[in-house]
Parts: C-alpha cells; sequence; structure tokens
C-alpha cells in the first residue's frame, strides 16, 4: 500500500514538472513562431490580422468592385442593390441577403464599392519571400501598407551586416579559444613562479564590468589609429572574453587523468607536442561550450560594436537598431531582419549541443 502511494505521488510530481515545462517551452516558442511567420507576410496583412491567420479558417475576400452613378450625393442615403444606407454605414459595410458585404471604399469623391465574401481561407495564404529581398537589398525598395500607399524606402543592406558579423565573430570566438586554451594548460599542468597568483587575479577580472574598461581601451585604439576595424573588436572581445575563457578550460584541462601526461613525458614528449596531440583533442567539450557562449556574445553583442566599430562597418545588431529607429512601423522588415539575425546563432548552438552539457559539468566532481 505504502509503495501504490509512494508511486502515485511520484507520477503527479513528474506530471506537474510536464506541465510547467510544456508551458515554459509554449511561452517561449510561440513569440518565437510569430515573428518566424510574420516575416514571411505581406506588409499589408500584418496590419489586418493576426499572424495565427495563416492557419486554415473563413475570411472575408474582395470578389469584385464597381461604381455607382457620377451624379449620385454621398451627404443623403444612397441605394445600392436595393439597400439604403449613409455614407458612413457604406463605409463600414453593409451585409445582403446573398451572404455579401457591400463597403464604400475611400472617399466620398472615389464611389468605388467594393463586393466582399466569405470564403475558406488555406495554411500559408499570401506568404512571401519578399521582406528577406527587401531587408537584404542594399539600394531603394518599395511596398504597399495597409491603407494602400505606396512607400518607398531604403534598403538597409542587411547582407553586407551579416557578413560583417561573421568577419567579427569567427576571429573574436577563435583567437581567446587558443589563447585561453593555452594559458589553462599551463595554469593545470605546468610549474611556473606566480602561477597561483595571477590565476587569481584572471578569476578575479571575471567580475570587473565591461563599461569600466570601454573609455580607457577606445582611446588606446585612438591613439594607435584601431579604432572602427575589425581588429579593434577582435582585441576588444579577446581581451573581454578571456577571463571566462580561462576558468572554464581550467576546470576541465585539470580533470583530465594525470596518468596521461606522466606517459606523454616518459615519451619524449614536450609541453607543446602534449598540448597539441593530448590536451586539445581531449578538450573539445569544453572548447565546444565556451565556443558557443563566446559567439553568441560577439554575435549579439551591439555595445562593444557601437563603441569601438560605429557605422563604418555595421553589424548586425547595428543594423537592426538603425531598422527600429528608421523603420519602427514596417513590422514586416523588422521580423525578417530579427529573424535573419536568429539562424546562424542558432545553426552553432545546434551543431555544438552534444558537446554543451560535458563541457560545463566537466571539472565539478571529481573522485
Amino acid at each position: 500500500m505504502k509503495d501504490l502511494t509512494k508511486n502515485r505521488q511520484q507520477f503527479r510530481g513528474r506530471f506537474f514538472v510536464g506541465i510547467v515545462l510544456i508551458i515554459i517551452v509554449l511561452i517561449w516558442t510561440i513569440p518565437t513562431l510569430g515573428v518566424f511567420i510574420t516575416s514571411f507576410r505581406d506588409s499589408r496583412d500584418i496590419y489586418r490580422s493576426g499572424w495565427w491567420t495563416i492557419l486554415p479558417h473563413r475570411e472575408w475576400v474582395k470578389t469584385s468592385e464597381f461604381e455607382i452613378p457620377a451624379e449620385t450625393d454621398p451627404n443623403l442615403p444612397v441605394t445600392i442593390e436595393g439597400h439604403t444606407a449613409t455614407f458612413e454605414e457604406w463605409r463600414n459595410g453593409i451585409e445582403t441577403e446573398e451572404n455579401r458585404v457591400l463597403i464604400w471604399y475611400g472617399n466620398k469623391r472615389s464611389r468605388k464599392i467594393e463586393v466582399l465574401e466569405e470564403k475558406w481561407i488555406g495554411f500559408g495564404a499570401n506568404i512571401t519571400l519578399r521582406n528577406y529581398k527587401d531587408v537584404l537589398a542594399a539600394g531603394e525598395i518599395s511596398f504597399t501598407d495597409a491603407q494602400g500607399n505606396t512607400i518607398t524606402r531604403q534598403g538597409n543592406n542587411f547582407a553586407d551586416a551579416a557578413l560583417n558579423s561573421l568577419a567579427v565573430s569567427i576571429p573574436a570566438t577563435v583567437i581567446p579559444i587558443l589563447i585561453a586554451a593555452f594559458a589553462a594548460y599551463a595554469f593545470a599542468w605546468m610549474e611556473f613562479p606566480g602561477r597561483r597568483p595571477l590565476f587569481i587575479m584572471v578569476v578575479a577580472l571575471l567580475v570587473v564590468p565591461l563599461q569600466i574598461a570601454l573609455i580607457p581601451v577606445l582611446r588606446d585604439f585612438t591613439r594607435w589609429n584601431l579604432n572602427g576595424t575589425f581588429l579593434a573588436m577582435w582585441l576588444a572581445h579577446t581581451g573581454f572574453g578571456l577571463p571566462l575563457a580561462v576558468y572554464l578550460l581550467y576546470n576541465y584541462i585539470s580533470s583530465l587523468s594525470k596518468d596521461i601526461f606522466e606517459s606523454a613525458y616518459l615519451d619524449g614528449a614536450t609541453p607543446f607536442i602534449t598540448f597539441v596531440r593530448l590536451v586539445l583533442p581531449l578538450s573539445v567539450p569544453a572548447l565546444a561550450s565556451f565556443a558557443i557562449f563566446q559567439f553568441l556574445w560577439v554575435w549579439n553583442d551591439y555595445l562593444v560594436a557601437l563603441v569601438f566599430l560605429g557605422d563604418k562597418n555595421r553589424v548586425v545588431t547595428s543594423a537592426l537598431a538603425a531598422m527600429v529607429g528608421e523603420k519602427g512601423q514596417d513590422w514586416h522588415l523588422l521580423t525578417s531582419g530579427a529573424f535573419m539575425s536568429m539562424i546562424l546563432p542558432l545553426i552553432v548552438f545546434f551543431a555544438l549541443q552534444r558537446f554543451f552539457v560535458r563541457g560545463l559539468t566537466s571539472g565539478s566532481v571529481k573522485g
């Protein structure tokens, strides 16, 4: 009886945890799904209906239009197809016995009547790739807003911004990994004077706010004519990312078996050969974990790019910030740009996720 009660309690606990996890996943996933779907919708449809309307549903669709006689006075009640109503009522729409809706389109001078009929709309209606084309374009783009007006804008050249982000993110991820791997190996398995104080200093740098170092580093870069260059970004991200990289890799490398290094030394391997042929292959989980952290941080960074790079070589985050300021009302462009900025980080994370947990938990338990 006690075992049955215990099993029921465990089942209820697992069931409750499962429900909570599903709710959390939905809370995180639904907005992302909305951004993804909106990025493929026509600019006019975004203002008319929600993104969930791409699912099959019934909707009033324009099937035809006609004009009423020019002598019709819109200031008086107007009779159309046997229905008499004021101009304001026609503007709101009049439903007929044939299950149609007649709407006076435009102002009183237009005299155009649109005929709407309720029809089933299939899945993915009015899906387009033009939003992505307009965001990636560098020249002028044009689209129609919800009122039917043709809007002309300057393209954001998001393609160049993505290439600039890659030019910043890849070296700014590889360089600190290489330097930190050498340093972590030295701190873990090599004896040299001041090893412990130096490691404490490196760990202490983890608590130093990034914002404190921006102005001094910027002054040095300006003096050396590095400001506004990719080299400045590589050096800045390398310096800001090294403390975490050294600490993370040290925890992993120090947990490797001592017998491996003793065998290598007995075979005559130098510290460099040991590092290249043993430490690096065995440290792939930790290296991949830090690569995820560093790449996501550099790719999503806005402050460092704004300070050291500016608009000379605009990156993805700067391009998105400019879109918010210049095209804040153009949701179809903003959602397309936002989702394009998410694609590459997601690819990197899912490609390296199998190493992620192993790299984070390595060295946490010894014995």
